[in-house]
């Protein structure tokens, strides 16, 4: 008797240990953490592990912490998906967030939708992404809106009738941007000009900007990544090409004005979300941000990284759950959820229902423009 009582006893003392030991939800991310675009995937990395903190300090989900596994994908195409294999089948997450390019983006959701994990894109904002499979989702508007929103803003605010368009040929995000803004801009009653095309990672645009100039356009709209549209408005000034150089949410990154500093004077693009914003949730937001990340200002891929994980958060605790298609029903009946980028619902197409905010560039410095509700 004596004995089994000292078992009992020890057996209690373990308990707590046993319960320490609850294991940890596994939640991946991939991004482009170096290579060309690095900062787009940095800033998001960070809204990321800023969630996650906030989350365990707060207890975490259903009584367990969440663990964050992730990859670089380096900027490199076809690396997404290896790395998400990667993910899925080594570090057994419940769960993707990724990516902020489209193009990445597109070559992992397949590979999540097999496995039947969800995937929650921050800023991927290709409408083909979300048709991959209902396990992919995203918490960021899509291009046929952020097109339709800077076509408005050429025609009502620029006052331009006669534009030119400077787009990637390799970038499923500026195909698609592209064509959406010409799309409401000739419909709206302005006329395209010429188009010029380029390729990822070219540094001379000066032949295409040489049309452009000889065109007489009163505005150029660039459905680019950051690297190369700040090289293009930079040659654009050079050439003598004073008009307005307009954009989508691919040039959201500080790089932009390091790349062209004034040159971008007079420019803007649209994007997700202001730092300079007063509304309550985002300035919360900005100064904790800000205290994590040693006086780091957040961009947009930051906040949507933020919201990408507390979404699904979220998500596992409506679910009461991990389990994968039972998760995918509870991210699929996002409602009305309150985050740093604004307020998240998600549609029957897996699409975030979300406004935009227009970016002006004076003095050097960005500059929050104005809002467009969805």
């Amino acid at each position: 008797m004596k004995r089994t009582v000292c078992l009992l006893s020890a057996l209690l003392a373990l308990t707590p240990v046993l319960r320490a030991a609850e294991p940890t939800i596994k939640v991946g991310e991939y991004a482009s953490l170096t290579g060309k675009e690095a900062g787009f995937g940095q800033t998001s990395h960070h809204g990321v592990i800023l969630a996650i903190e906030e989350i365990n300090a707060a207890g975490g989900v259903l009584g367990r912490k969440l663990e964050l596994a992730y990859e670089d994908n380096q900027t490199k195409p076809g690396e997404s998906a290896t790395v998400v294999k990667k993910l899925i089948s080594r570090d057994k997450v419940v769960a993707l967030i990724g990516e902020v390019s489209s193009g990445r983006s597109l070559e992992a959701a397949p590979i999540a939708q097999a496995a039947k994990i969800p995937m929650i894109a921050p800023a991927a904002t290709n409408p083909e992404v979300t048709k991959k499979g209902d396990y992919i989702f995203r918490v960021c508007f899509i291009d046929p809106f952020q097109g339709t929103v800077m076509a408005k803003f050429a025609l009502e605010d620029l006052k331009a009738r006669k534009v030119a368009i400077i787009s990637s040929v390799s970038n499923a995000y500026s195909v698609g941007l592209a064509k959406f803004f010409r799309e409401t801009f000739v419909k709206g009653g302005g006329a395209i000009a010429l188009e010029q095309k380029y390729s990822e990672g070219d540094k001379d645009f000066r032949a295409q900007l040489t049309a452009v100039k000889a065109a007489g356009v009163e505005a150029v709209f660039v459905p680019g990544y950051y690297t190369e549209s700040a090289l293009i408005v930079r040659q654009a000034r050079d050439l003598g090409i004073n008009v307005p150089f307009f954009g989508g949410d691919g040039w959201e990154d500080e790089q932009l004005l390091k790349i062209a500093g004034d040159a971008l004077n007079g420019c803007y693009y649209s994007t997700h979300f202001s730092p300079e914003n007063t509304d309550p949730a985002v300035a919360r937001f900005v100064g904790k941000y800000k205290t994590r990340w040693n006086g780091e200002v957040p961009g947009a891929f930051s906040a949507l990284g933020y919201d990408a994980i507390y979404v699904l958060a979220n998500a596992i605790k409506r679910a009461g759950t991990t389990d994968g298609p039972k998760l995918r029903d509870a991210l699929a009946t996002t409602k009305n959820f309150a985050g740093a980028s604004g307020v998240t619902t998600i549609d029957k197409d897996r699409n975030a229902t979300k406004g935009a905010t227009i970016i002006a560039i004076k003095g050097g410095k960005l500059s929050f423009a104005k809002t467009v509700a969805p």
